[in-house]
């Protein structure tokens, strides 16, 4: 049989590199053996749906214009909705990124006057200028909502004292964001969240509640859907679209939360009677039936960095033993030169543009330089191998994705190689 270092070597990956991914791989068994079996579980579910629903050649039909009658669209959310278990689904192309999805959900259930509450700390960066902790046109501040938060306690837990406070007569949705972000807390697992869920709708029962489910989706059997949620909220360029969906979005919930997220996407009055599909129907199937497997490979790659790293002496979040609850790996590198390293690593490893050398850059909706590696067939997909991190202290780098195992694994292994080039880390 061909020497598989030996092919590593090819890639630029020394032996002295590669032989510490395989002392520690070894030691994973367990850890993978539990990611196949959710993965086993949730592919059921998905198969279920589909089954359910009787998805059949028609349904990938494209359609143009105004999209009328649009059966693949149609039969799509309902998938969407069995395996979420929820009574309704937006599932749209032109729902163009996570932060889209969330700002028509937000949007679409806030009105003058209204409160938005975040018992989760500070909301990922690029919603600063959604909600207007920021200012921005358009922002939800302009239209006359209020934002308030109320931070995690230090062990990252829910501050329930002063989320009780901050619940008062204006407050009408409460945001939980699932993942970190680009901070090193923990993520949250659906259990905490269902228990938050409960506590706000034990003090005011009317409250809605949307979670921002990006990177999560298929990481547990269950999903925050299943605890009371009213709306769940993520991007298809992640974990749902399984890599092959090249644009687009979900929002899951509540008939009548979703019903006004159709009407501010499209028009009121339309709703969704209308947007065409342009084809893209059998990228969308066939990704979220490919999601669960993909989400397991990506979720590997997330526990080798985790114990990489940490046997290097870095702080990583989530570390080495504890469970897994999104698919993405906070490193503290400690230092810009590091994270760059790290990055280089990560595009040194894609299928596509892998001679591009990434540079911090000054990116929209961001309030410092980001650094972003992804060499990927989807632009920006992060379901696939991608790694990218804000130059602020404590230049922690968040690595996520990679479309099978062996994949993550090479860009772990080539962002190590990149550090110890650099004479960043000693091994």
């Amino acid at each position: 049989m061909t020497d598989i270092k030996q092919i590593y070597e090819t890639l630029g990956i020394c032996p002295k590199v590669y032989e510490l991914g395989e002392e520690i791989i070894s030691s994973l068994d367990s850890r993978f053996g539990e990611i196949d079996r959710i993965s086993e579980y949730n592919q059921a579910k998905v198969l279920h749906a589909m089954q359910k629903n009787r998805v059949n050649a028609t349904h990938f039909a494209a359609t143009t214009g105004y999209g009328y009658n649009d059966f693949g669209r149609d039969n799509l959310e309902k998938v969407y909705a069995d395996v979420f278990h929820t009574e309704a689904a937006l599932v749209r192309p032109q729902i163009t990124c996570g932060t889209h999805a969330l700002t028509v959900a937000l949007s679409a259930n806030l009105l003058p006057g209204d409160e938005l509450l975040s018992p989760a700390g500070g909301p990922y960066d690029t919603l600063e200028e959604v909600i207007g902790i920021r200012e921005s046109p358009c922002s939800l501040k302009e239209y006359g909502v209020s934002y308030r938060q109320v931070d995690l306690l230090e062990d990252g837990t829910f501050d329930y004292e002063n989320i009780a406070k901050a619940i008062n007569e204006k407050t009408k949705l409460v945001t939980i964001q699932r993942s970190k972000g680009y901070k090193t807390r923990p993520t949250f697992s659906v259990k905490q969240i269902g228990e938050l869920i409960a506590f706000v709708k034990s003090i005011k029962p009317e409250l809605i509640v949307m979670v921002d489910n990006c990177y999560g989706e298929f990481v547990e059997t269950i999903e925050p859907s299943d605890v009371g949620a009213d709306m769940t909220v993520g991007s298809l360029i992640k974990n749902p679209g399984g890599g092959l969906a090249p644009i687009g979005g979900y929002i899951v919930g509540t008939q009548k939360c979703v019903d006004r997220c159709a009407y501010r996407l499209s028009a009121p009055g339309l709703g969704q009677e209308v947007g065409a599909n342009l084809g893209i129907m059998p990228a969308f199937y066939q990704g979220f039936f490919l999601a669960p497997t993909v989400t397991a490979g990506a979720l590997k790659g997330a526990v080798f960095a985790a114990n990489v790293y940490e046997r290097l002496g870095f702080r990583v979040v989530p570390n080495s033993t504890e469970s897994r609850h999104d698919i993405i790996q906070a490193v503290e590198l400690g230092s810009a030169e590091r994270i760059i390293a790290f990055c280089r690593g990560i595009q040194a490893a894609a299928p596509v543009d892998s001679y591009v050398t990434p540079e911090p850059w000054a990116m929209p909706g961001y309030d410092s330089e980001v650094i972003m590696a992804a060499g990927a067939f989807v632009q920006g997909s992060s379901i696939e191998l991608s790694a990218d991190g804000p130059i602020r202290e404590p230049y922690a780098v968040y690595f996520q994705g990679g479309l099978t195992w062996y994949h993550a694994k090479l860009g772990i292994l080539m962002s190590l190689q990149k550090l110890y080039e650099a004479g960043l880390v000693e091994l």
